[in-house]
């Protein structure tokens, strides 16, 4: 999978630094993704997003993903705010980057997914129609870190990446009331766009994600949701710059393809 590197002039969000991958599918319309890499509120980078935005670009669609971890490290609302822009900006360049047709995405794994369905709020918010889905791989959603999966997996409060990113993020408790930055504690999901929710059965953020999904659908959204068998690595998988094949990549390839299918992205 070949990239390329670029620097996109998004408005109000400024230059933003880009990588632009493209499978060897050849559609009339593909997809177009803005992808968010993880690094738990607290760094990540492009490499370590690739794994992922290469899977989505195998998929069908035209990735962009994009490197915001100057400003994720920022607290919250700083950070989603300029994905937004971004977002909207990557709305006027559908005909340039993929085609005038193209459906558009955001995508992005644990802290990364955070952003994308913090984003997936405000598009239904801001009455942006455009998003035509969000795809979610083990989200961060919920700052409580109390839920079973959590429990049973082998991070600890001193050494767990978790809570050092939502305390980071969160800056101080009132912000994790703020449906954007917790949107496991969002009130009113209706009219939000259909998702793509991916977890694993060794994912610590398990039964967040699929209590996400389960309220999703209960509010009338489209959703796809898929549980990957253990053991996956994940979350520290996701960010393997490394060559070596994982054995969830093909999985998680065929998710996305049968979501953009779904949501009529893609045509057969």
């Amino acid at each position: 999978m070949s990239y390329k590197e670029d620097v996109l002039d998004c408005g109000d969000a400024g230059p933003v630094r880009v990588r632009v991958y493209k499978g060897d599918a050849d559609f009339d319309n593909p997809p177009l993704v803005m992808h968010l890499h993880g690094g738990f509120f607290l760094g990540g980078s492009l490499d370590e997003g690739s794994r992922v935005a290469t899977q989505l670009a195998n998929a069908g669609a035209v990735v962009v993903s994009i490197e915001y971890a100057n400003v994720g490290v920022a607290p919250f609302p700083a950070s989603l705010e300029f994905v937004f822009k971004v977002l909207d900006a990557l709305k006027g360049r559908c005909a340039k980057l993929a085609a005038r047709k193209s459906f558009l995405f955001v995508a992005g794994e644990e802290a990364g997914g955070n952003l994308a369905a913090g984003v997936a709020l405000m598009a239904r918010d801001q009455g942006m129609t455009a998003l035509g889905g969000q795809i979610l791989l083990s989200p961060m959603l919920d700052p409580c870190l109390a839920t079973r999966s959590f429990r049973n997996s082998e991070a600890t409060e001193s050494q767990c990446p978790w809570t050092a990113g939502w305390n980071h993020y969160l800056g101080f408790a009132a912000k994790g009331c703020h449906p954007y930055a917790t949107p496991a504690h969002c009130m009113r999901l209706a009219g939000v766009a259909p998702a793509l929710v991916i977890t694993a059965e060794d994912d610590p953020t398990r039964d967040e994600s699929l209590n996400y999904a389960r309220r999703l659908r209960e509010a009338g959204v489209l959703v796809r949701e898929s549980i990957l068998a253990g053991p996956t690595g994940w979350p520290k998988d996701y960010s393997d710059s490394t060559n070596k094949k994982r054995d969830w990549e093909e999985k998680i390839r065929g998710d996305f393809a049968a979501f953009f299918h779904e949501t009529g992205a893609l045509s057969y």
